[in-house]
């Protein structure tokens, strides 16, 4: 899959892995990913899901609470609920949106808690701070 900045999403994906930052994602996920990877992946397209799978994201709960928030930052900023979804676990942990969708930023970026993956800066701690956002801590 030839993405735009796909180098900055594997330092991304490398600097979880090393433990130096959090990655939550609504249980969502995988059906998103794997429609992308289905229909643009052709025959290995079981072979990246197995290894996304294997990665073993954590999945923020699903409650009324974050389908709330989702529904509001939908409402707001004229958004689908499936992206909103992403944004509002950032928002509860406390945490940043790192999104490819530029549309979205421009949309909902006033909400807060969200950043363009192109404009990510490496190492992530600095990019947080950067954006005046605090990292979700290890316990949340």
């Amino acid at each position: 899959m030839d993405e735009d900045h796909t180098e900055k999403a594997l330092t991304l994906l490398s600097s979880w892995v090393a433990g130096e930052t959090e990655i939550v994602l609504p249980s969502l996920w995988v059906y998103e990913v794997g429609n992308i990877v289905g229909r643009k992946s052709g025959e290995r397209a079981e072979e990246i899901m197995a290894l996304l799978l294997d990665y073993r994201f954590p999945e923020a709960r699903t409650d009324a609470g974050h389908l709330m928030a989702t529904l509001d930052l939908m409402r707001r900023h004229g958004v689908t609920f499936y992206d909103a979804s992403y944004h509002a676990v950032a928002l509860k942990a406390g945490g940043t949106f790192v999104t490819a969708d530029d549309a979205y930023v421009r949309r909902a970026g006033n909400a807060g808690h969200v950043v363009s993956l192109k404009d990510l800066v490496f190492p992530f701690a600095s990019a947080l701070r950067q954006l005046e956002v605090d990292p979700p801590s290890k316990n949340n």
